[in-house]
């Protein structure tokens, strides 16, 4: 061994210190083949190694700081994983790792001076000995491919090459091994931080949702929010029923332009400022501009949003309010006799322009009566994915409202739980956008 020139010298003990490499020790870890049982794949090329060369012994050897494992190995009656591994020291594989990749090709081991002392010559009875690196990814070399004659071989430059060639293919088994469960580590972890993303975006998202709807006195309220097929983003639609002062209740139905974070802090702003000033007035028109005002303020125009706000009293005839829409679909009234009326003007978005143009409308409902409030993931849910996006019609304003109509003896809730069940039917459970509803009806007298 004195006789052999290693690229990174010498340990302590005399061996390559390229065997304590770092980076190389992690290489071999990483194939995650150190200690594991025979496989065909390497089998067949220690087979096909051994009859290249007219060798009785073949071997596929991967080596750390301290030991070499055969990880396959032809004319060696070992079949348990501890009879496939020894002492570094005694396997001539070190020499490979020492020389940096390059072949070691001995025939006769017994007199050449590189190996004429090693302690395996005797007692493994090496007459001849030829070995080709199996590299890394990185270039590090993780072991050898490599045959033992009984007696001096002079090696035909065919079996050096057909030696190389399968040393190169064992290579390239265990990088692609290694990179396939490099990419399944990353996309489990993926996956995994998807999960938590997707679990913080619908906790987001609840938490702009009011839990549970405020029950009115006297009045029916149910909503619901019904999320799109696969969808975990953080959208804008919101709603609230709260009481601003006195006889007053107030209503909103409201829609982000967006999804994300950043639709999600409009959001709140929108749900917040609306609940503050309702306490402050009680036309609808008054509080969309001071929350349009708001959004230019502190959001600089960068999103806009639609909504459609109610005011309301209950009265002995039933309830009676006022309503605005800011770029928002108009409300829907179902009459006790099924008859549906929009109520609402179109109005301005909010959050762009400094000044809007908004209006209240009055309206009344009496004893078998309902308000519904909505956004546009209603009436744009596309029918069952059986064709191309734009070959599935809406469901439509005109498919709404006939909905809402049949909505007979049904009080809020079940009016919300028909719509839902009638849009969920449309889209196959494969809605394309999320859709918030909400309805406010006076029950009927007995």
């Amino acid at each position: 061994m004195q006789d052999v020139e290693f690229a990174a010298g010498l340990r302590p003990d005399g061996l390559p210190a390229a065997l304590s490499d770092a980076s190389r020790l992690a290489a071999v870890e990483a194939t995650c083949l150190l200690g594991s049982g025979p496989e065909d794949a390497f089998e067949d090329l220690a087979r096909l190694a051994a009859a290249a060369t007219g060798c009785g012994r073949a071997f596929i050897t991967l080596v750390d700081d301290h030991r070499s494992f055969w990880k396959s190995c032809v004319g060696v009656p070992a079949q348990r994983v501890d009879e496939r591994q020894s002492s570094v020291r005694d396997s001539f594989c070190y020499f490979l790792v020492g020389l940096a990749g390059e072949p070691f090709v001995v025939e006769d081991a017994a007199s050449d001076p590189r190996t004429r002392d090693h302690p395996a010559v005797v007692p493994m009875k090496i007459g001849a000995w030829a070995g080709y690196p199996i590299l890394g990814p990185g270039g590090h070399v993780l072991g050898s491919l490599c045959v033992i004659d009984d007696s001096p071989h002079v090696w035909h430059p065919s079996e050096l090459s057909s030696l190389a060639t399968m040393a190169r293919a064992v290579s390239n088994e265990i990088n692609m091994r290694t990179s396939l469960a490099t990419v399944r580590d990353a996309l489990a972890t993926a996956q995994e931080a998807l999960e938590q993303s997707n679990t913080l975006a619908r906790s987001l998202q609840d938490s702009l949702l009011p839990p549970t709807l405020q029950q009115v006195p006297g009045l029916e309220a149910a909503a619901s929010y019904l999320p799109a097929a696969g969808g975990t983003t953080v959208i804008g639609d919101f709603f609230d029923l709260f009481h601003a002062k006195g006889p007053w209740w107030c209503t909103v139905m409201g829609d982000v332009c967006g999804k994300g974070v950043e639709a999600a802090k409009v959001t709140a702003l929108a749900r917040y400022t609306l609940r503050a000033e309702a306490s402050q007035h009680l036309s609808p028109a008054t509080v969309f501009e001071h929350l349009n005002s708001a959004l230019i303020e502190q959001r600089k125009g960068e999103r806009f949003l639609t909504a459609v706000y109610a005011t309301f009293r209950l009265t002995p005839g039933g309830l009676s309010g006022r309503l605005c829409t800011a770029g928002h679909p108009p409300a829907l009234i179902r009459r006790a006799n099924g008859r549906v009326q929009e109520v609402g003007r179109h109005g301005s978005l909010l959050g762009v322009l400094p000044h809007v143009a908004l209006a209240d409308v009055r309206f009344r409902l009496g004893p078998g009566d309902a308000l519904l409030l909505y956004t546009d993931g209603a009436t744009d849910a596309r029918a069952r994915r059986t064709a191309a996006p734009r070959e599935r019609p809406m469901f439509g304003e005109d498919a709404l409202a006939a909905a809402l109509a049949d909505c007979h003896d049904l009080d809020a809730q079940g009016i919300i739980t028909r719509l839902g069940s009638l849009l969920s039917e449309h889209s196959g459970n494969w809605a394309s956008d999320d859709t918030a509803l909400l309805v406010l009806r006076v029950p009927e007298r007995d």
